[in-house]
């Protein structure tokens, strides 16, 4: 088994797991088994309760585990599925010293053997410190793991320390100060980075690389540039083209190929198609959380994968819902007119999922509005529980239908509880992780993009759902409930009739997009705002020649279905 540690300085958010995901990319390109492990070093048992403002998106797993955004970047990069166990916190830590051991044992030995337990079977396995060098809250893990790399010995532990490079405006001179000073404090503590990578505006300097390597006690070589760039598919590139490869087959005396295969390739055509994009695409994005784009990473991160497929640059319009709200109009009218704009001026809407009353008016008023104006719609979650109240309230006739978690008093209680909860006991009452849907009519527009299949599993996060019990009534109206779970009872996918794209699902399909397979709902979406989904659904949903990944030499690939559209089993 052979471990790469990435550590972060100078800043937190500083890019530590889409740096951590790209090393692992390129080393997969070479033939490695990859697992990523993300330590967040917060008192929480898992990310489910923090707000998005405090901690960005919440990512959902296959087996329900709310965790850190970065495990998203591991599973987007590598193209793997990762478990709760890929999540490891200070409170879960504890929980398993007090619930487990009750013997009182040392943290840092607990922590080495969960590391060990479940990683045993991999080949390699990628871990990534939260937080940043110098922090309390991550002493423990750094103690943890200079013990572990004596466990493991040398050649099978390696240390990426991720720092930043600030260049202020005034001079441009970049500065090499908060770099040194956080490696000196990571050495202080027992671990000595083989590899520095540097996030700065623009390229590294010579001069400003043999600083580093002088201050930092390192070769040249080990001093590795990664500085902005247009796409964060061109990051694995970068790392290769500056033998980052090279130096851990070598570090960590891997039986590989030095030279990465297919893979990488991909990833190149991504970062090349991705530069070259001339047409653009808006979708109105209408949330809660719209002041922190963390809060809908991989929301983004689907749309984006989506507008790849299609050859067109991707702009994102953020609006706060409750600037929406007619309430908004009496107190700040400008913002209400500057948010409205931005909703009509945008080729398609999404409202994603949320918690919380605030906004839902809001959310409505957008949702009504695509739905009258024919404008491409997908709801998400709650998006898709607001887009049946909408409908009940405006076309069924119920002014006051709402869901029972914003008034439960409603006499029209279009979404409720789940049946299996306790009303008023919210603790570990959601539907989180995979589950099945099956798709109830052949001639629905979702089966098409997902390839005509009978269901679907994707993941869910909820604790509320559309009463089964008022079915009839919307689709005797037009509002088709086509997918459904397996007993039947519940409501998992709807879509209006007469319409060119209005779509819902309960699921959260954002979190099994990838790269070269994006998530059908938002692939339909962007399909509809660019006007090209008739011509897909006529074509046999098949790509024309043009909208499709093209080769390196810039020539475009044949016709291919959207399931083609994966990652190679290299």
């Amino acid at each position: 088994m052979k471990y790469i540690l990435v550590t972060g300085g100078v800043i937190s958010g500083i890019g530590k797991g889409i740096i951590a995901s790209s090393v692992g990319t390129i080393l997969k390109s070479c033939g490695l088994h990859v697992t990523a492990i993300k330590i967040d070093p917060y008192i929480n048992i898992d990310a489910g309760t923090f707000s998005p403002y405090e901690h960005g998106e919440v990512y959902v797993l296959d087996d329900g585990g709310e965790v850190d955004l970065d495990l998203g970047n591991y599973e987007r990069f590598l193209d793997i599925r990762l478990t709760r166990d890929n999540n490891l916190t200070t409170g879960k830590i504890y929980q398993s010293v007090i619930t487990k051991e009750r013997r009182g044992d040392y943290l840092g030995k607990t922590v080495q053997g969960w590391r060990l337990a479940y990683t045993k079977q991999k080949t390699y396995c990628e871990t990534t410190l939260g937080g940043t060098v110098g922090d309390i809250e991550s002493m423990p893990f750094i103690e943890a793991f200079r013990q572990f790399q004596f466990k493991v010995k040398k050649e099978n532990f390696c240390n990426i320390h991720v720092s930043l490079i600030p260049q202020p405006s005034a001079t441009g001179e970049q500065k090499t100060k908060p770099t040194q000073n956080s490696v000196r404090e990571l050495r202080g503590l027992g671990l000595t980075p083989d590899l520095i990578m540097c996030r700065c505006t623009t390229p590294l300097e010579t001069a400003v690389k043999e600083k580093i390597s002088m201050f930092c006690h390192v070769e040249p070589t080990q001093v590795i540039c990664v500085h902005d760039v247009p796409s964060v598919y061109r990051v694995p590139l970068l790392l290769e083209d500056q033998g980052v490869v090279s130096y851990l087959c070598q570090r960590l005396n891997l039986p590989v190929e030095m030279k990465p295969r297919k893979l990488l390739t991909k990833w190149k055509e991504m970062a090349d198609r991705s530069d070259r994009l001339l047409e653009s695409v808006s979708i109105a994005l209408v949330g809660k959380y719209t002041k922190l784009s963390d809060s809908y990473t991989s929301v983004i991160k689907a749309l984006e994968h989506s507008a790849l497929a299609i050859n067109h640059k991707l702009e994102v319009k953020y609006i706060d819902s409750a600037d929406l709200e007619t309430a908004t109009l009496q107190e700040e009218p400008v913002k209400y007119h500057e948010a409205w704009q931005k909703l009509c001026s945008a080729h398609g809407v999404l409202v994603p999922g949320g918690f919380g009353v605030r906004g839902t008016e809001g959310k409505m008023q957008a949702i009504n509005w695509a739905r009258k104006q024919n404008k491409p719609f997908l709801g998400v979650c709650l998006g898709m529980q607001l887009a049946v109240c909408e409908f009940a309230r405006n076309v069924l006739g119920w002014e006051d239908a709402n869901s029972t978690e914003f008034n439960p008093e409603s006499k029209h209680p279009v979404v409720i509880d789940m049946p299996e909860h306790n009303p008023g006991q919210m603790g570990g009452t959601m539907r989180l992780g995979k589950r099945r849907t099956i798709f109830k009519s052949s001639s629905s527009v979702l089966r098409k993009l997902y390839g005509n299949v009978e269901y679907v599993e994707e993941r869910h996060r909820h604790r509320f759902e559309v009463n089964p019990e008022l079915k009839h009534h919307f689709e005797e109206k037009g509002l088709q409930f086509v997918g459904q779970d397996v007993e039947g009872e519940r409501m998992e996918v709807i879509e209006l009739e007469d319409h060119y794209y209005f779509v819902g699902v309960q699921y959260h399909p954002e979190f099994t997009s990838r790269p070269i397979n994006p998530s059908p709902p938002y692939f339909g979406l962007l399909l509809a705002a660019a006007g090209k989904l008739q011509s897909y659904l006529t074509k046999g949903c098949r790509l024309s020649p043009r909208d499709t990944y093209s080769d390196c030499s810039g020539s475009s690939s044949p016709e291919m279905e959207l399931s083609e559209l994966k990652f190679l089993s290299l």
